[in-house]
């Protein structure tokens, strides 16, 4: 469990204006008061999304960019009035779940890349740019079968692979494609029969 001090976020009392006037500000898309927010904190964000990433990943996945993406996150949610704080220990309590569900999907992420590459190293067919050894007119041949098979699916199945080898389950699949995720499941299992007579490991990694 992750246990974080708020002295980071702490407010002023001798600032010219109440937290809930910065988030007013921030929430119009003033740069200056969005800068002010994000220094609430990003200093604890940081740490915790070092923690969480752990020393496996931490190679792989830059700790600042969960953060940008926290940033950009926030940002959306401000302008669409799909946060709503008060006080800054609401807004570090929002934050730090958003790096949790961000670092697990770089979790979930890098485990299907793993698992992709093991087995292009194996079959040598998926993908095909990570192969060693392969003829190159063969690896062409499959790339440009793999676009041919990818420009067939719907732009709503295209994207519902993409968001999958992302990292994202299918309630967040579901939740961004504004989908009922019951439905999305059904539309997986029909996309990955699907796929699964032309690229089997693309089929098992969504």
């Amino acid at each position: 469990m992750l246990i974080h001090k708020s002295s980071a976020i702490t407010m002023d009392e001798d600032s010219r204006e109440s937290f809930s006037d910065m988030v007013a500000r921030a929430r119009s898309g003033d740069e200056r008061a969005l800068a002010e927010l994000a220094g609430q904190y990003e200093a604890e964000v940081r740490i915790a999304a070092r923690v969480l990433l752990g020393p496996l990943l931490r190679p792989h996945v830059d700790s600042m960019d969960l953060v940008q993406s926290i940033h950009r996150s926030l940002l959306v949610g401000l302008r669409s009035n799909k946060f709503e704080f008060t006080r800054p220990e609401q807004l570090l309590a929002l934050v730090l779940t958003m790096v949790r569900r961000k670092a697990a999907r770089c979790v979930r992420l890098q485990s299907r890349r793993l698992r992709l590459t093991a087995k292009a190293v194996t079959s040598g067919s998926w993908p095909s740019g990570e192969t060693t050894g392969a003829d190159p007119a063969e690896a062409v041949q499959h790339d440009d079968a793999l676009r041919y098979l990818m420009d067939q699916l719907d732009g709503t199945d295209r994207r519902v692979v993409e968001l999958r080898l992302q990292g994202y389950s299918t309630a967040e699949a579901a939740r961004e494609l504004g989908l009922d995720p019951d439905s999305l499941r059904v539309r997986l299992s029909r996309l990955r029969r699907r796929l699964a007579g032309h690229e089997r490991q693309l089929a098992e990694a969504i």
